[in-house]
């Protein structure tokens, strides 16, 4: 589609009008009528304000004229899975899974091809042909390239520590000890739990990213561990098979 299709589409798609687009971005409604007519097409600045009231990347905008990877693990990007700035904006650079309010979760490439080798596996990839094709393409890309200029100094690394300890400190009975923690977003770890009162809870935003992992229990059984955390809080559950029948163990602000 067009920039003027598109435009079109998610207007009518959020239920707002052209005054009410017009308001939101700061032009006027004859501007947003223009766009919509194929006339003109909005400025780099306007552009932005719309990839925010429209929760699209401004490549979606355009009418995808490019693909966009991820700079850091080289997924190719839809616009659910793009990672967000510090101020909530769309950086087209990242995934969620590598970037999340303006901090990159990957210091150690070895680490990011260990989290990617599994799911490609699930593609069809063998364990060998992953790593090896892992290994050729992230060096390539801008990230890693530009490592010394964008990195943190270690910073994230050092919280990540901090948190594995804290988890650590709270002796879950059958759990192992947390050795790392991957970046996971909430779409696919916001497991509902049932409380005492027979309600059902959720506790993460499907659109953040998180620290967590799956822990086998030391003494064997059906169930895994699942634990998740951010700068907010820990949570620990145990589920059975495919996350089915979650169990909420423990919910503890920092």
């Amino acid at each position: 589609m067009d920039t003027k299709e598109i435009l079109y589409e998610l207007r009518t798609k959020k239920g707002l009008s052209q005054d009410e687009v017009a308001e939101k971005v700061f032009v006027t409604r004859q501007a947003v009528s223009r766009w919509e007519n194929g006339e003109t097409v909005p400025n780099t600045e306007t552009l932005k304000r719309l990839s925010g009231l429209f929760g699209v990347s401004i490549n979606t905008l355009l009418g995808a004229p490019r693909q966009l990877i991820c700079q850091c693990c080289g997924m190719p990007l839809e616009d659910e899975i793009i990672g967000r700035n510090q101020d909530g904006t769309l950086n087209e650079d990242y995934c969620k899974w590598c970037y999340a309010d303006g901090t990159y979760t990957y210091s150690d490439m070895d680490e990011l091809i260990n989290a990617c080798i599994p799911h490609m596996v699930k593609e069809g990839f063998s364990e060998e042909q992953a790593r090896t094709y892992m290994k050729e393409m992230l060096p390539r890309l801008d990230y890693w390239k530009r490592y010394e200029e964008l990195s943190d100094d270690g910073q994230f690394e050092e919280f990540k520590k901090k948190l594995i300890g804290e988890i650590n400190d709270l002796h879950i009975e059958g759990m192992p000890k947390v050795e790392k923690l991957n970046a996971l977003v909430g779409k696919y770890v916001n497991l509902e739990y049932r409380l005492p009162n027979g309600a059902s809870v959720k506790f993460l935003d499907d659109g953040t990213t998180y620290l967590g992992n799956q822990l086998e229990p030391e003494f064997g059984g059906d169930r895994c561990f699942g634990v998740l955390a951010n700068m907010d809080f820990i949570l620990i559950c145990t589920y059975g098979a495919g996350s089915t029948d979650p169990e909420l163990l423990l919910y503890k602000k920092r």
